[in-house]
């Protein structure tokens, strides 16, 4: 069987947010011992007549066939799908790190294009995109009644060219239109600075190849700007952030972990059925480490959430992440498209399965100041939240902690206390948060 490479990946315009294994032709290799039902082949057969006969229009039997195949795909859970072969292409160069868009990870629900998040550093960003806006159209042409991948097509295009977006936002009275000046997406995936002395900030927007180094690389430099002192403190900020390479996450994992499992897969097929495992090293030596996440970490950010939080490495801070707990197997076809099939749900070290539930944070953070930051109260859209999404086999319940709840409770305390005239509060106050956090554990841990 030929080697799999796997991804979780991202693309502007269309999400990915997925665990993808890419193979080749898997399903030719396998015979299947089912026999074909009968009667529904009939009643295809019946309908495909139909509509050659009486449909308003003349439509391809090429077209009618392509149709059902991405009908009966789509059918299965939000995830699944049939790609063509540019489709099959744009997929490969969004996992590059650099490809054309408006910078936006985006799912279909109910027949228009929601957004799950916006990518740092982008037109979209930039522009004021937020995570849940649901767009309604793109310049003149609704959204309803286009596949996603039609509505990517639509927002892709030469970079320079503006796109009007008509945008439906939660707790704003009438719709919202934003232009997007499209540009070629290039996504620095870590960034890092000292929030303080001896506290450093690493901001990971996407999980690409290069990731791991990156990450490794960002904390020499903060050791560097610490005047070549170790840290006291990290927080890794996974916000708004997708998913990515799965081996970028389990990397990224890895650099905070000295052992143990790190996650896991199980499917139907034992070609699914895999683990990852750490290794020796911690990055910052065991000093105390804060992930942020939201309702926009998704996939790879939940798998280093996940796995941060059973080996009780670090506290989670922030608000229930996306949910996003399923593998996708991207099997190439001979026409040149591929088939993206979901084929396995990812576990997180003690077995908990994300899927449609995703990752609790040990201390939640609010919505806070939302009309002041043009935001809602509402429930943003979340995996459980997409029609025919795939099921939690299991609740797991999690073990004790350590640090051991008293300790938690007494940095959260500390965290509440203001620090006065910080810009830090005002600017980012969930960080803010962390940051405090990050103070009490230092204190807790000496």
């Amino acid at each position: 069987m030929s080697t799999k490479k796997q991804f979780i990946g991202v693309a502007a315009g269309l999400v990915l947010g997925t665990s993808l294994t890419v193979g080749h032709n898997v399903l030719a290799t396998r015979a299947d011992s089912n026999t074909l039902p009968i009667e529904q082949l009939r009643t295809f057969t019946d309908v495909f007549t139909r509509i050659k006969r009486n449909y308003v229009e003349e439509v391809s039997d090429e077209e009618l066939l392509e149709y059902a195949i991405r009908g009966m795909l789509s059918g299965l859970d939000p995830h699944s799908a049939y790609l063509d072969g540019e489709q099959f292409k744009e997929l490969r160069i969004g996992t590059s790190g650099e490809f054309g868009g408006l910078g936006i990870e985006v799912g279909m629900e109910d027949g228009f294009v929601k957004v799950i998040s916006p990518i740092d550093d982008t037109p979209a960003q930039r522009a004021g995109v937020e995570a849940g806006d649901l767009i309604i159209r793109l310049d003149d042409t609704p959204v309803k009644g286009l596949t996603l991948n039609d509505a990517v097509k639509i927002m892709r295009g030469k970079p320079g060219a503006p796109l009007m977006l008509t945008i439906v936002r939660e707790g704003t009275d009438a719709p919202l239109k934003i232009e997007v000046v499209r540009d070629i997406i290039q996504v620095s995936s870590v960034r890092e600075r000292l929030l303080e002395d001896g506290f450093g900030y690493v901001r990971i927007s996407t999980f690409q190849t290069k990731t791991t180094r990156s990450l490794e690389a960002s904390i020499e430099k903060l050791i560097e700007s610490n005047d070549g002192n170790a840290l006291s403190g990290l927080v890794l900020d996974l916000r708004n952030n997708p998913g990515g390479v799965l081996t970028a996450a389990v990397g990224v994992s890895d650099a905070f972990l000295n052992d143990g499992l790190v996650v896991y897969t199980d499917g139907r097929d034992k070609d699914n059925h895999l683990s990852y495992s750490a290794h020796r090293g911690d990055v910052i030596d065991g000093a105390p480490l804060v992930i942020l996440v939201n309702e926009g970490s998704a996939s790879a950010s939940e798998i280093v959430a996940g796995a941060i939080q059973d080996h009780k490495r670090g506290i989670i801070m922030g608000r229930k992440t996306f949910g996003k707990g399923s593998v996708q197997t991207i099997q190439d076809l001979a026409n040149g498209g591929a088939v993206k099939l979901t084929t396995a749900r990812y576990f997180t070290p003690e077995g908990r399965s994300i899927q449609a539930h995703g990752i609790e944070p040990d201390i939640e953070l609010g919505r806070f100041n939302l009309e002041e930051r043009g935001g809602s109260a509402v429930n943003p859209l979340s995996e459980a939240s997409l029609s025919g999404h795939l099921s939690n086999p299991e609740d797991d319940e999690a073990t004790d902690a350590k640090p051991t709840e008293e300790e938690v409770a007494a940095a959260a305390e500390e965290a509440k206390q203001p620090i006065t005239g910080s810009e830090l509060a005002k600017s980012d106050y969930e960080l803010y948060q962390a940051l405090n956090l990050l103070k009490g554990l230092s204190i807790v841990n000496r």
